[in-house]
């Protein structure tokens, strides 16, 4: 919710002056359209003609990929109001602004989550997992995402996301207090459950259920390399919830609280006016970090990148299924293990 919380009017009491954001603002989404423009089409386009077979988990890392990309892709109307201090594009084009952003943050934050739930399946529970983690169920979820992330987009096209005033017209700034009283708030608490605490709560359990599952010594096998490049996966993930969207959204929470006048303390708005566009800034780079988890996660994806796709795909059957379990590799007591109900006994050399 990019700027849902860039209110100015009913603050100027405490003489708070933000105006540094427009400035700052204008950098980021710049240096953001560029990097992220160049890896997320760089992206897709190994994962649609590079990478010979999809899986489970290429289709969340696709879709990821586009919900970036309808973001980036709305960055220069950004730059151009936020040098210019004016929005020109009108109504409707704010509410698309806005509706990318969402769109991109909280669709970011759920198919992370769906990437993390997808390896913790396949490593967790390798074989009990082979019904659920199928290339119908991974559509569904990803369907199931876009209708949450957009529903929760077009929730902004309930009102007038523009205001004039006699110097120049702004987009979502400048709403009044019975707006976020009436709408915003509702809005802002929605977004913070679906979007944000229950993806972070997913993301942290998974994550210290495959810790957990790779530190019992019989999962070591002769995978060592594979084991490291588990826990590489999960500090990506990890660190891009810690550094993009863990400081914007407890942020947003503690500027919707002062929009609302739940909190009237011009420290706490002080606090929260200045460290705001700092953490927004923090929130659009994951277009450009996201491709960081596509590299680390799939292994397909790095040897369709680094070897051009040469050979990648001349035979299928060297692509596993997914990046994260084979059947037809493992071992054949693995196997007995596995007739057993014995999934945690799988060794990760096969990642």
């Amino acid at each position: 919710m990019a700027s849902l919380v860039l209110n100015e009017t009913g603050m100027e009491d405490c003489g708070i002056d933000d105006s540094f954001k427009y400035n700052l603002y204008s950098v980021v989404y710049s240096v953001v359209f560029v990097l992220g423009l160049i890896t997320n089409c760089a992206a897709l386009f190994v994962f649609c003609f590079r990478m010979k077979m999809s899986n489970e988990t290429t289709m969340f890392m696709t879709n990821l990929a586009l919900s970036d990309l309808v973001f980036v892709f709305t960055l220069p109307f950004k730059v151009f109001y936020n040098v210019n201090r004016h929005w020109p594009f009108g109504d409707e084009l704010c509410k698309v602004s806005g509706t990318a952003f969402i769109t991109n943050i909280y669709g970011s934050m759920l198919f992370l989550t769906c990437i993390s739930v997808d390896r913790f399946l396949a490593i967790v529970y390798p074989f009990r997992s082979r019904s659920i983690r199928t290339r119908r169920n991974a559509a569904l979820v990803c369907a199931a995402v876009w209708l949450t992330i957009v529903g929760g987009g077009i929730s902004v096209t309930f009102f007038s996301t523009i205001n004039s005033n006699n110097k120049a017209t702004t987009c979502f700034e400048g709403f009044s207090k019975s707006t976020w009283k009436t709408y915003l708030s509702k809005i802002t608490i929605f977004i913070e459950i679906v979007g944000f605490l229950l993806p972070l709560l997913a993301n942290l359990v998974c994550s210290s259920l495959v810790l957990r599952t790779l530190r019992r010594p019989m999962t070591v096998g002769r995978g060592c390399n594979s084991k490291k490049r588990v826990l590489r996966m999960i500090l990506v993930h990890l660190g891009i919830f810690i550094i993009c969207f863990v400081p914007y959204n407890s942020i947003l929470f503690l500027y919707a609280l002062v929009r609302t006048q739940a909190l009237a303390n011009c420290a706490v708005e002080r606090f929260a006016r200045t460290l705001y566009p700092i953490t927004l800034c923090l929130a659009c780079l994951n277009c450009c970090l996201d491709p960081v988890v596509y590299y680390f996660t799939s292994e397909s994806f790095q040897k369709s990148l680094t070897m051009g796709g040469k050979g990648s795909g001349s035979r299928p059957e060297s692509i596993p299924r997914s990046d994260t379990e084979t059947q037809d590799t493992l071992p054949r007591d693995t196997h007995t293990a596995a007739s057993n109900g014995k999934d945690s006994n799988m060794s990760v050399s096969q990642f």
